[in-house]
């Protein structure tokens, strides 16, 4: 490799302030893979940084979801090889992340890509898409049966595509009428429903005939989780996903009474990514990806926390 220096997008806690920097490229460790990042993903996890939630003493490189190119392999390296098309789960440690133009990957971490998966758009399954994978097939549900997607962003809409592809009739449920819009036109929900309504409980209600089976929260606000107990139907299950600043809270006498179950999940074990890629590789399913260049990271930022992001976005190197 020619160069000993990168570009990176890096977190300051000392300012609260994230700056594109020119940092030292990662040394690998006989275990590790050097990779040329071909994409990376912006998730709504990385904003609990600035949020406080999640703590930094020094300066991070953000970003958690990436694809790209094996570069140089360890020595203690099986199964891969230069070149190989790659998707990973964590990063080196905490000031490595994959918002910048290499990254020392764990092998036991790393996936080669399905070849019918863009190098460009497929950064968002590895931790979003594979995550959103698991909260729905995790509900354990059979064709036919009811599931809501609360909260139809990026993130939800990758929920609703893998549901449709399970055989499920899906609510999608948002505060946004322009991300329901989104949802119903693009990734094909059955029924979108704005929680903000006076009668949406009702209208769901009615539609599945007595509440859906279960509600997969891909939403970070408490309001999400209230709206989506609202809608079980007895014994349903609530599936918790998105990650509020706060804890969440939830009735004790309704779990008491047994009318809903919480379960919960996330992007799990490497052992676990298989299953999930086989499964999108499959049915072919492609996230919505909006794509930036690294200087527009504060851009991205932006638009996820104003929340007028409709779908995924992506920097691609």
């Amino acid at each position: 490799m020619a160069t000993s220096t990168m570009r990176a997008a890096r977190y300051h806690p000392e300012t609260n302030t994230c700056t594109i920097d020119n940092i030292p490229v990662p040394t690998i460790k006989d275990h590790e893979i050097l990779v040329k990042i071909a994409s990376a993903g912006l998730c709504h996890s990385d904003l609990m940084l600035f949020e406080g939630s999640i703590p930094a003493t020094e300066p991070v490189v953000m970003g958690h979801e990436g694809v790209g190119f094996a570069e140089e392999i360890g020595p203690n390296v099986k199964g891969f090889k230069k070149g190989d098309r790659l998707g990973f789960l964590y990063i080196k440690d905490v000031c490595y992340g994959f918002f910048a133009e290499y990254a020392a990957v764990d092998s036991r971490n790393a996936i080669i890509l399905p070849d019918n998966l863009s190098m460009e758009t497929s950064a968002p399954y590895f931790c979003a898409g594979i995550t959103a994978f698991h909260g729905v097939d995790s509900c354990h549900l059979k064709p036919g049966q009811w599931i809501a997607i609360v909260g139809c962003g990026g993130l939800g809409q990758m929920g609703i595509r893998f549901a449709k592809a399970m055989g499920l009739k899906v609510i999608g449920i948002d505060i946004n009428d322009e991300v329901l819009k989104a949802a119903k036109e693009e990734s094909g929900v059955d029924v979108a429903v704005n929680s903000k309504g006076p009668d949406f409980e009702k209208q769901v209600r009615d539609v599945t005939g007595g509440g859906v089976d279960a509600a997969v929260v891909f939403s970070a606000a408490q309001a999400a989780y209230d709206s989506a107990t609202k809608i079980l139907r007895i014994g349903g299950i609530l599936m918790v996903i998105g990650l509020p600043s706060k804890p969440l809270q939830f009735s004790a006498l309704d779990l008491m009474k047994k009318l809903y179950q919480i379960r919960s999940e996330s992007t799990g074990p490497p052992q676990q990514m298989p299953r999930a890629l086989e499964f999108i590789s499959k049915h072919d399913i492609k996230p919505r990806v909006d794509i930036y260049k690294l200087d527009q990271i504060h851009e991205m930022i932006d638009m996820m926390q104003s929340g007028k992001s409709k779908s995924r976005m992506a920097v691609v190197f």
